[in-house]
């Protein structure tokens, strides 16, 4: 068995696949097998694909969130991770990873940085050791990054055990798992190493600009958020801050859409009640909470993101 499955989903990305793949070929930890998820790639990617030690899967375009899935059902190795086909990760990331698992853990946290052109954010965030779910999700619900899958090693055996796959056919496909797969877990190390570079690049799923995409991030955002809501109900423990969280993040998506389709959407969190689970705990939360009520536009305009 090896130690790390890295899933890599690959569709027409051959300008970057290459860079990708060298990443994970220059490890400097080698106990790894690579599953790499063809979703019916028309262009060049495939032959680069098979340049490299690498299992080969192959299905019909169907998106990020299967071909991740069918991955999953490929691997073999003790913690899965999975990466992203433009992005890349740097050289010391599996020898972190590995050095770091000494306690077991369900899940490893780990830090990204940000490619823009040529220039370079690190986003180093405070690290941790052997937290439960919860106490774990208080701490990482202050970072940078949340909920991308692409920032976490997973125990297989815990990920297969709970049943947890990604949602089919939505763009924020993480935001409706991870959070989950996070406040689950028995045990949940942190390390603040900067493994994963995040390619930010015009094209790309996340940077697409279309109108109608937005429409479509906010209606998987609101299916995510109802996924997940039933999910909870299912577990024996204060949920609170994932509730805050996600509620958060679903009503900060609706805040850039159109008139029209703001005030249709501002009924459907109404409906649902989500500003009822933005915690309150502090003073600055209680007056964001009555602040939303009113206008989240407003308030996301003003303050931004601030939990």
């Amino acid at each position: 068995m090896p130690k790390f499955s890295i899933i890599i989903p690959v569709y027409n990305v051959e300008k970057y696949v290459k860079k990708c793949l060298d990443s994970v070929f220059s490890q400097s930890f080698n106990d790894f097998e690579v599953i790499v998820v063809n979703d019916g790639s028309t262009d060049n990617s495939l032959e680069i694909v098979k340049d490299y030690n690498v299992k080969i899967l192959n299905q019909k375009n169907k998106g990020l969130s299967e071909a991740r899935n069918n991955g999953v059902k490929m691997a073999t190795g003790e913690y899965i991770l999975f990466l992203d086909s433009d992005d890349y990760i740097c050289k010391d990331l599996l020898k972190n990873l590995n050095d770091s698992v000494d306690n077991y853990p369900d899940l490893v946290r780990f830090q990204a940085l940000d490619i823009i052109n040529k220039e370079v954010k690190e986003y180093h965030e405070e690290c941790f050791y052997g937290k439960n779910g919860f106490d774990a999700f208080r701490k990482i619900v202050n970072y940078h990054y949340v909920e991308p899958a692409w920032l976490y090693a997973i125990k297989r055996d815990y990920y297969l055990d709970n049943k947890f796959s990604f949602m089919k056919g939505i763009y924020h496909e993480d935001f409706g798992l991870i959070p989950l797969v996070i406040v689950k877990s028995s045990v949940v190390n942190c390390i603040d190493y900067c493994g994963y570079c995040y390619v930010k690049r015009e094209g790309s799923i996340m940077s697409q600009s279309n109108y109608e995409k937005e429409k479509q991030k906010v209606e998987d955002a609101i299916a995510g958020y109802k996924n997940m809501m039933k999910e909870i109900k299912k577990i024996d423990c204060d949920c609170s801050y994932l509730k805050s969280f996600i509620s958060n993040s679903t009503i900060m998506k609706i805040c850039s859409l159109k008139n029209n389709d703001y005030k249709y959407y501002l009924k459907i969190i109404k409906d649902e009640k989500m500003v009822d689970n933005i915690l309150s705990d502090t003073l600055f939360r209680k007056l964001k909470k009555r602040f939303l009520k009113i206008s989240p536009r407003m308030y996301y305009k003003l303050l931004g993101k601030k939990r």
